[in-house]
């Protein structure tokens, strides 16, 4: 059954919607400028049990219905499976309440630092570096077709035991003869000894981070890492207001599978470090997950798109560093250009050389 939402901040100056202002810890006014701090209820960020987690019943995210927003300052009435967003009749800022119903609740949030004029400084600078770019590319810093949104990701913590089964490999040394020309000649020859190896390691995993959504450049969102992630707060809608908001759509289940393959990489070179010697195999690691705990976070993404030669790329900036990344077109004049270029300098050093040696220079 769908939500009725009325989450909105009215400006006690003017009665318009109030924005959350990256940079900043007050909800703002656009029009008359007039701010309200965001309050603090004294909550700090948590982490939730998996154990308890997984015994609660829940329905499947894909089966929850959208909210329905109702505008106050248009009275129209939306449908969305955002979490926030604008009216798409006024643009009024728009939130949801997920406190209640199936999904999981936001456990904390990094609100957003870089504002629309840093955006365009990070673009500019990403667009000026770029080798190989058509010049048009330099539009994308002029370009309104970029929107904040808060992506939704799952962070997980777990105390591990792994007890695993390899080989120690250590590197000697023999001589041996051989020939060659009908010489008698003799060399040293690297070998290795192996010999069984197993044990047990532990490792503390913090806010293993995994990306929450399909929805926007899964390959190109992990490069905008690092996240300082100690410096998120307890969740609090006013965050969100005038900034869009995705749901998760990747499930809880599916996140921690993720995690434990990136954990899975951790562990692997604790035991090889274990093993010791030149060389490791590690046949088998059988993994123990203990203390596990999990929450969801929202991370600020600047989402930035243009066209170039009837073709849409997409940009993403760390909201918090301004780190830029994504997709981006290549000059064929440019690249053929260089590549001409590269070879007539090869050409000229290849001509010297050959005038050196004949004497002509």
């Amino acid at each position: 059954m769908s939500q009725q939402v009325h989450t909105q901040y009215p400006c006690s100056g003017c009665g318009a919607n109030l924005e959350f202002a990256p940079g900043s810890t007050v909800l703002k006014c656009p029009y008359c400028g007039a701010e309200t701090p965001v309050g603090s209820d004294g909550r700090a960020v948590r982490e939730r049990s998996w154990a308890e987690f997984a015994g609660l019943p829940r329905k499947p995210i894909a089966a929850l219905a959208p909210h329905v927003f109702t505008c106050r300052g248009c009275a129209a009435v939306t449908q969305s499976d955002k979490i926030s967003d604008r009216c798409a009749f006024c643009g009024a800022a728009l939130v949801a309440d997920v406190t209640s119903g199936d999904q999981v609740t936001p456990e904390a949030v990094l609100p957003f630092l870089v504002d629309r004029a840093a955006l365009r400084e990070a673009l500019r600078g990403w667009a000026s570096s770029r080798w190989f770019a058509p010049n048009s590319l330099k539009r994308v810093t002029e370009a309104e077709s970029s929107h904040s949104s808060y992506l939704p990701h799952w962070t997980y913590d777990a105390e591990t035991v792994s007890r695993y089964r390899g080989q120690r490999g250590d590197h000697y040394y023999v001589t041996e003869t051989y020939t060659e020309n009908g010489q008698t000649k003799t060399r040293r020859v690297r070998k290795t000894r192996w010999r069984a190896a197993s044990g047990v390691v532990s490792r503390s995993f913090d806010d293993v981070l995994v990306n929450g959504t399909g929805r926007v450049m899964p390959k190109h969102l992990e490069t905008l890492q690092p996240w300082l992630l100690a410096e998120a707060e307890p969740y609090r809608p006013e965050y969100l207001a005038g900034h869009e908001t995705l749901r998760y759509d990747v499930e809880p289940e599916a996140g921690l599978e993720n995690a434990k393959r990136k954990m899975a990489g951790v562990i692997e070179g604790d035991c090889r470090r274990d093993i010791g010697g030149d060389e490791q195999r590690v046949h088998s690691i059988d993994t123990e997950y203990h203390q596990l705990m999990f929450k969801l976070m929202l991370l600020p993404v600047w989402i930035a798109c243009y066209l170039h030669a009837g073709r849409t790329y997409n940009i993403l900036v760390n909201g918090r560093t301004a780190k830029v990344t994504g997709e981006r077109p290549y000059s064929a004049a440019k690249i053929v250009s260089a590549v001409v270029a590269a070879l007539l300098a090869i050409a000229t050093v290849v001509l010297l050389v050959h005038l050196h040696q004949t004497g002509r220079i």
